[in-house]
């Protein structure tokens, strides 16, 4: 994998990506040629039609991030990607299409956009055919051993099966007498010179996945291992790369202390986000504040109780403040107390369902964004009843509150909605993720791909 802006992407998919900006790029150009030749005019030099042609290719680009064209189910199935390539190029020409008429054809001839919508549609489409075909399912795969024949091992190989991994185990080492769960482990002792095994076995990674390490680390081979040119990684920092999260079945604080990461705070990188929730806030609240109208109106008719549903939620650096959404459920919904939201929850109203199903009851958070009590992008703010029982079930759980709570996050887009002392861990690992290697590059990946969710109902109850 590749590590751009502290975020990790694969290098199939980052080539992938790249091959498709030039081939977008080639669309709009054979686009601008085929309705010149109609319009019997000269096409003139490619110069003067670069900046229509980057913001067809970059529109075209984020809308396909957004609905998950990059994803693992894409990447493994042509006819997958095929369906989310379609709906994230009718989106991308819609947005066109909106900037074209506010601007007054200034970026785009409207007939060039159609035919570029048909090049990019076929390009795409063969890209994936022939990336699919030629390169195969195991394009790119980094060949990795694994020190260690233990639970993390076998989790590792687990890990390694799973369709849309980046690596595939050439071999495991048991490096001591501890409890054996991969069979076909070699011991240490077996290979007379490990560096000499590692480079015969064409070896790019060698994995630490040792059950204790106290007395055990193999010091000697691993320094030979790493001047020999091999990256050698730790349990805990390949889990993080490979999934996007952090596993706290194994790491430690020292691992929280010495490891890259947590630099959120910068004062540039803080400023920036602000200025950005401020203007996005601002701009979304005027185009939203009719909608949200209407539908208070809506949520007063169809049930007895107030329109808005005011609640207090634990935020940055544990403080407390209110949040405020439209009203989804009965007003006894918490008569006996504070409740887990559940699937098919009896509580929420005929028109609570709608507006949750399409994230309308979230839009007047758009106002503690405003406030700054809130950002767009952080981990999701809990209720202070819930944060003290998870602070004592999980450890760490205190640290996701060093940023501030989102609308939307990184366990929103990878996890599904979850309700349970085990879906919080889940997302906790997550949130852990974003907190550690935010950077404005992980903001706009997490909005771009908010809209699939949104789009294919993921996550919501």
């Amino acid at each position: 994998m590749i590590r751009l802006f502290k975020h990790y992407i694969p290098h199939a998919v980052l080539l992938l990506a790249l091959v498709d900006m030039v081939l977008l790029m080639a669309a709009a150009e054979m686009a601008w040629r085929i309705r010149a030749d109609q319009l019997a005019i000269p096409t003139g030099v490619i110069s003067e039609r670069l900046q229509p042609m980057l913001v067809f290719s970059t529109v075209m680009f984020a809308a396909m991030v957004a609905v998950g064209v990059y994803g693992t189910d894409a990447l493994r199935s042509i006819r997958f990607a095929s369906a989310r390539l379609l709906v994230a190029l009718s989106l991308g020409i819609i947005a066109l299409a909106l900037m074209n008429t506010l601007l007054g054809g200034a970026i785009f001839w409207r007939f060039a956009l159609f035919y570029a919508l048909l090049g990019a549609a076929g390009l795409l489409a063969l890209n994936r055919l022939l990336v699919g075909t030629l390169l195969g399912a195991s394009a790119f795969r980094r060949r990795v051993l694994v020190l260690g024949a233990g639970h993390r091992a076998d989790r590792l190989r687990i890990l390694s099966e799973k369709p849309g991994s980046g690596f595939v185990i050439v071999g495991y080492v048991v490096m001591n007498e501890g409890t054996r769960v991969v069979e076909e482990a070699i011991a240490r002792t077996a290979i007379h010179n490990l560096t000499r095994y590692v480079e015969n076995l064409g070896v790019s990674e060698v994995v630490l996945a040792l059950e204790e390490r106290r007395n055990a680390l193999p010091l000697k081979d691993l320094l030979r291992i790493k001047t020999a040119g091999v990256h050698v990684n730790d349990f805990s920092s390949f889990m993080e790369r490979e999934t996007g999260r952090i596993d706290l079945d194994t790491v430690n604080p020292s691992w929280f202390i010495f490891s890259d990461g947590f630099s959120g705070g910068r004062t540039v990188t803080a400023a920036a986000k602000r200025l950005f929730d401020i203007f996005v806030s601002m701009l979304l609240l005027s185009i939203t504040a009719p909608v949200i109208a209407m539908f208070a109106i809506l949520v007063k008719l169809d049930s007895r109780g107030p329109a808005f549903f005011r609640q207090i939620r634990v935020g940055l650096y544990g403080q407390s403040f209110e949040v405020v959404k439209l009203r989804s459920m009965r007003t006894d919904a918490e008569a006996n107390g504070a409740q887990w939201a559940t699937e098919n929850d009896p509580r929420v109203t005929r028109l609570g369902r709608f507006i949750r199903k399409v994230r309308i009851d979230e839009l007047p958070q758009t106002w503690s964004v405003l406030k700054g009590e809130m950002s767009f992008v952080g981990p999701r703010p809990e209720r202070p009843e819930f944060v003290a029982g998870l602070e004592e079930e999980l450890t760490y759980y205190a640290e996701r509150h060093m940023v501030k709570p989102g609308i939307t996050g990184w366990a929103q887009v990878n996890y599904p909605y979850g309700a349970s002392i085990e879906d919080s861990r889940h997302k906790l690992e997550y949130d852990l993720y974003y907190v550690k290697n935010y950077s404005p590059f992980l903001d706009i990946l997490i909005i771009l791909q908010t809209l699939r969710v949104l789009l294919w109902n993921e996550g919501a109850r």
